[in-house]
């Protein structure tokens, strides 16, 4: 029933049919003005909180390039209404928490995460089918640059990246170097034809809020090495901040006992991928197992049902969560 709910719940949230009737768009050209006057480290991670706060997002991806025989799918549009949280702030390491709540009826999906590191030494690489390896950045990569890793609902991991904050544009803008990452949600519900993405990500700082772009080549991989390209892809999330529209449940549920469990869920990820050399899921691509023994465990933390020891989550991941 759970997993049903959890489905309908997300095709509501993610319909496209948002009423924006009372809901008006954040101008705010004197945000990048401030940024754009720093200097240095402290310009950068000004730039990253900024992608904090209340939004109506877009969603918006088309496939172009197509390999000979392959036909485009149709482009894909939706939208939702999205908090974005600083969850952790310590100068050189930065944890956005992205929540989801529904456009009339209030209810929320803790969504994906994204951690930013300056200088990381480390970061995981998806390598394989449901296999991320911790490895090494190169120092001359590193210095001076942010690694962005991108974490699913459960907090398993998804991709990272690294690159520079560049501001010739009078526009704050991240690129990642290129990598791999395995299929969104919305592609693995619904084909199987290929089972790896190669991308570049961007994270652009707009005067109305943010945008995340996304260069993606649809790929068939064996054994680590690339087989064949299907298509192009370019996604564009738009992310506007708005006024008008009410998140106070998103602020609830992330204080409702709900961070202090999520922080020993992320805490326990990074500990197996840090003593294992990374992770490999052993699950379904679409993880609902797990995420169903999860949600249920957050929800007894969130209402004070009862008391969720740091042993039940070490036993919710022993069947789930590997070494690569």
């Amino acid at each position: 029933m759970f997993r049903s709910a959890l489905m309908l719940a997300a095709a509501l949230l993610l319909s496209g049919c948002l009423s924006t009737s009372n809901i008006t768009t954040i101008d705010a050209p004197e945000k990048l003005q401030a940024i754009t006057a720093l200097q240095g480290l402290e310009r950068d991670r000004q730039a990253i909180l900024a992608m904090q706060g209340e939004y109506e997002v877009g969603f918006a991806f088309d496939e172009i390039d197509p390999a000979p025989g392959y036909e485009p799918k149709p482009p894909k549009r939706s939208g939702a209404f999205e908090l974005v949280l600083v969850e952790e702030d310590t100068g050189k390491n930065i944890v956005l928490q992205h929540l989801l709540v529904h456009r009339t009826l209030g209810f929320v999906i803790k969504h994906w995460r994204q951690d930013w590191h300056y200088e990381a030494p480390s970061r995981l690489v998806f390598t394989d089918d449901q296999t991320w390896r911790l490895e090494p950045i190169p120092a001359e990569q590193t210095a001076g640059a942010w690694t962005q890793c991108v974490y699913e609902v459960s907090d398993a991991p998804r991709y990272c990246g690294t690159g520079k904050w560049r501001y010739d544009s009078g526009e704050p803008v991240w690129t990642s170097d290129a990598g791999w990452r395995p299929l969104p949600r919305r592609e693995y519900s619904t084909r199987n034809d290929y089972n790896a993405v190669g991308m570049v990500n961007r994270h652009r700082i707009t005067r109305d809020g943010w945008r995340h772009e996304q260069d993606n080549r649809k790929v068939i991989r064996e054994n680590g090495q690339e087989v064949a390209t299907l298509v192009q892809e370019h996604g564009v999330n738009t992310y506007r901040h708005i006024r008008g529209f009410n998140f106070n449940s998103g602020y609830r549920y992330w204080n409702d006992n709900s961070r202090a469990y999520w922080q020993r869920i992320r805490a326990e990820w990074q500990r197996r991928a840090e003593q294992n050399g990374g992770i490999r899921l052993n699950y379904p691509v679409d993880g609902m197992d797990m995420i169903w023994n999860m949600y249920w465990q957050s929800e007894a933390a969130r209402q004070g049902n009862r008391e969720v020891g740091n042993e039940e989550i070490v036993e919710l991941f022993e069947p789930w969560v590997a070494a690569p």
